[in-house]
């Protein structure tokens, strides 16, 4: 089964766009769980963040930097959790990374093989060569940053740059790339910020049938009924709406879990109403 076939298979069985980012900060972690400081509290906490919404989503998307954190006990957290979660569930790892040729092997062995993600966010600096070690496993993502959610995105993202005889700006250059590549590989997505819904339905129309990914709704304020209407596809999908902090930190004592499954299915059930009213 290839990697958009799957992903859209377990988006149908959960009716599902929910992706949960599981950014585990020290600072907010459930004191009873032990020190926010020892790895062994991410693990449980993630462990019961999983088992409380995994028939709500279509995917997890782990940070790797919080885990690199902690040093070599934060990369086996990173491990054991993605070893808790479901097998049919897609586990993204954020690493955005991208780097020439020869070490982007050695990245996608690691990410793919050795650590056993199911797909990677990218970043397209460094051009087609550095991301070509992604783009050519078929049975795995490949989400490339396209306009990210952040507040500075457009000090570059957003520079204009020369097509067809006139300008765009470069995050739709980037888009429009990323199209190619999807048409040359199959695995490919985009990253698009939902603080972001007019450049969201930019990218859309560039790309019609790309899966994106797209953070800032919750904590970072995007309007998510804007955000799916500019962003679904034709068949109302092609979206992985990312929820960390809103979902994960629902609440900070023992029923954070339950809290964190609440929050999951209000806003799976806020998304499938803006999709299909």
């Amino acid at each position: 089964m290839s990697w958009l076939e799957r992903l859209r298979k377990v988006c149908e069985r959960a009716q599902s766009l929910v992706c949960v980012g599981l950014d585990p900060d020290p600072r907010r972690l459930p004191p009873h769980l032990g020190p926010g400081t020892d790895a062994a509290t991410l693990v449980a906490f993630n462990r019961a963040i999983i088992d409380a919404t995994a028939d709500l989503v279509c995917a997890y998307k782990p940070n790797l930097g919080f885990y690199l954190a902690y040093g070599p006990a934060g990369v086996e957290a990173l491990l054991e959790t993605r070893r808790h979660i479901p097998a049919e569930i897609p586990v993204i790892l954020d690493a955005k990374v991208g780097d020439i040729g020869s070490t982007s092997l050695a990245y996608a062995r690691a990410y793919f093989d050795t650590w056993g993600f199911d797909a990677v966010t990218v970043h397209p600096y460094m051009g087609e060569d550095g991301l070509e070690p992604f783009l050519t496993r078929a049975d795995r993502g490949v989400f490339v940053l396209v306009k990210t959610s952040n507040p500075g995105s457009g000090d570059l993202q957003d520079l204009p740059v020369a097509s067809d005889g006139g300008t765009e700006p470069l995050y739709l250059h980037v888009a429009a790339q990323v199209q190619r590549w999807a048409d040359r590989y199959g695995n490919c997505g985009l990253v698009v910020g939902a603080t972001y819904p007019r450049q969201l339905a930019e990218v859309r129309r560039r790309c019609p049938d790309l899966p994106i990914l797209v953070p800032g709704v919750g904590a970072q304020g995007g309007d998510l009924a804007a955000t799916i209407q500019a962003g679904r596809d034709a068949a109302g999908g092609g979206l992985l709406v990312n929820a960390a902090r809103s979902v994960i930190y629902a609440s900070d004592g023992r029923d954070f879990a339950a809290a964190a499954r609440q929050a999951a299915t209000a806003l799976r059930d806020a998304i499938n109403h803006a999709r299909w009213g």
